[in-house]
């Protein structure tokens, strides 16, 4: 039995739902359209570039929850879902998905997004475990400041190496899926690396290394490793 790690934007999904999400808040008008849909694209641009500054980027990202009620951002997810979601889960990312669950193998999603987006979406793909930046909270509601490591770049190494450790698993056998530089560190972690919809600096990495490099976009054929 493997240990199979996905990476969810731009990996299972044919888009980022991070950024997807941003969007949808600003349609919705729950926060400043022009600027924040300025801020968003900027991020998104410099996480692309491989230099977010996640400090950064998650107070920005996390402030929605504090400023919303629980209940109506939860009502406004389960339309961002159906609306923005479904349709970029695409037939090739279930069918990896599903064929790691068939070889018996543990499921993982491991995603730098938030869980309040993520689990959600986790649960679309029947994965049990999912690792992603948690939102800190307090009396039931969200503070806008992050719960522990969030899991971006090395910070996605430190989750892994504590969940491995409740679990009682480890790094033998194990796959990693993903489309960004950004996570590198944990690529180069795993038995087997796999480039998915890769950047250009992944591909060149994964090219010159000789890992699998394959797309999971809706018109693609499935590339197993």
């Amino acid at each position: 039995m493997s240990l199979a790690l996905f990476d969810l934007d731009n990996t299972l999904l044919d888009g980022d739902s991070d950024y997807l999400w941003g969007c949808y808040l600003a349609e919705h008008g729950l926060v400043d359209g022009a600027e924040y849909a300025r801020e968003n694209e900027r991020f998104y641009r410099e996480y692309q570039a491989g230099v977010l500054d996640i400090a950064e980027f998650l107070r920005f990202a996390l402030r929605p929850l504090r400023e919303h009620p629980r209940a109506l951002l939860e009502r406004l997810r389960e339309q961002f879902l159906s609306e923005r979601i479904d349709p970029i889960i695409t037939p090739t990312a279930r069918a990896l998905v599903e064929q790691h669950r068939a070889a018996g193998d543990t499921l993982v999603i491991i995603t730098a997004t938030n869980t309040f987006v993520t689990a959600p979406i986790a649960a679309r793909f029947a994965v049990p475990h999912l690792i992603a930046t948690q939102p800190a909270e307090h009396a039931g509601a969200y503070t806008g400041e992050v719960a522990g490591v969030p899991a971006f770049r090395e910070g996605k190494v430190i989750r892994l190496e504590h969940w491995l450790n409740e679990h009682g698993l480890d790094l033998t056998d194990s796959y990693f899926y993903s489309d960004s530089q950004n996570d590198l560190p944990l690529l180069e972690r795993v038995t087997h690396p796999v480039a998915v919809n890769p950047d250009a600096t992944l591909r060149d990495i994964a090219t010159e290394r000789g890992w699998p490099i394959c797309s999971l976009r809706a018109t693609s054929e499935l590339c197993f490793s």
